[in-house]
């Protein structure tokens, strides 16, 4: 039986750590020291708390130059007999926040803030910190705001819009296109203005991710409460559509 290919890192994963990591740092672990007593106080039963200290390859991600070699903390499980892995000439990439006042140390932004180095797991994140930093970057988006559906003059021919909110008010909207005999159209536009060559975000980018993985699973009442019934059930439709061609906010099972 021939084996199964490997799977590449996950966008979404590798996305999750980029966007709340303002430092990434590509290194190489040089030294490991266990913390004891109160050095290691709040570890959790069964996990050794680590004080690591890194050479530093590459800056991926930060506002101000990192030393060549910085320290930060590491909770990781222990095995049977309490001893710790090995960590020692490891590659890794660290996905971090500055520690004021302390330029040679950083703190990491989560348990799984420490990730083996591979390169596909490294170019996947310089890809999306290129997208995250671009003057064109995608806003958070927070929510729905008003929808509505016009119906055409032909029979199962209209348009639904739906207008979404983001973080810092910039405007986006979707917009799925019905004519009689096609399939459905939807598009994404990122202006007041919905472009005629507007079209769906591919998948694992970065419009895609803050769609897929913000989306309600169903419009709110309050953005239908303008709409008639009937029109009210097709923009419901169309929404599904849009959700559907989306897919799920994760990996998609092979």
């Amino acid at each position: 039986m021939p084996a199964r290919p490997v799977a590449g890192p996950s966008y979404v994963d590798v996305a999750n750590l980029v966007l709340r990591s303002p430092v990434i740092v590509d290194s190489t672990i040089r030294k490991v020291e266990r913390l004891k007593g109160l050095e290691a106080a709040g570890a959790p039963e069964g996990v050794a708390r680590l004080f690591v200290q890194a050479d530093v390859l590459a800056l991926i991600r930060g506002t101000d130059s990192v030393p060549a070699q910085i320290g930060y903390i590491l909770d990781v499980p222990v095995d049977a007999r309490g001893r710790i892995p090995n960590l020692k000439k490891q590659r890794v990439l660290l996905f971090a926040r500055p520690v004021p006042g302390q330029a040679n140390q950083i703190q990491l932004t989560g348990p799984d803030s420490q990730r083996l180095w591979t390169p596909a797991f490294d170019q996947l994140a310089r890809r999306i910190t290129q997208e995250a930093l671009a003057a064109d970057a995608p806003p958070v988006i927070t929510g729905i705001g008003n929808a509505f559906h016009v119906a055409g003059s032909l029979p199962g021919e209209g348009e639904t819009q739906i207008f979404l909110t983001t973080a810092d008010n910039r405007p986006v909207s979707l917009s799925i296109l019905r004519r009689p005999g096609e399939q459905p159209r939807w598009a994404v536009a990122l202006s007041e203005i919905v472009d005629e060559a507007a079209a769906p975000p591919p998948r694992d980018s970065l419009l895609w991710y803050r769609l897929a993985c913000a989306l309600p699973p169903a419009l709110p009442m309050q953005s239908l409460r303008a709409m008639a019934p009937e029109d009210a059930a097709l923009a419901r439709d169309d929404y599904q559509l849009v959700l559907r061609a989306l897919g799920p906010c994760g990996p998609v099972a092979g």
